[in-house]
């Protein structure tokens, strides 16, 4: 099993959401983050001042999935995150130890 983390621009989250609905991804985890990479945040203008923005918003999604589909649900967070530009995003692969679900007591992917 593989838990798949990306972090994308906000407003590609719907993106990404209907692909991986697309190939049958049943459950994500959202959450709002900030951070920066190469480019280091960015200047705006607020009321008339500039500002530097050291962080900027990302969403991160976490995927649990199982080995012989998190090949596809990577294809698809990229055809759903990706716009060609500096920003677009990141993905973590990592390898799941187990997983259990609270309310039936299922394990593996069972429980995925």
């Amino acid at each position: 099993m593989k838990l798949i983390t990306a972090i994308i621009r906000p407003y590609k989250l719907e993106d990404v959401r209907s692909e991986l609905e697309n190939i049958g991804i049943k459950g994500i985890t959202i959450s709002e983050v900030q951070g920066f990479g190469n480019t280091k945040g960015h200047a705006e203008n607020y009321r008339g001042v500039q500002v530097l923005v050291e962080y900027i918003p990302k969403i991160k999604v976490e995927i649990a999935c199982s080995d012989a589909e998190y090949k596809q649900t990577i294809e698809a967070i990229i055809k759903g995150a990706k716009t060609g530009g500096i920003g677009d995003g990141k993905i973590f692969v990592r390898n799941l130890e187990q997983v259990i679900r609270i309310r039936t007591g299922e394990s593996g992917n069972d429980a995925i």
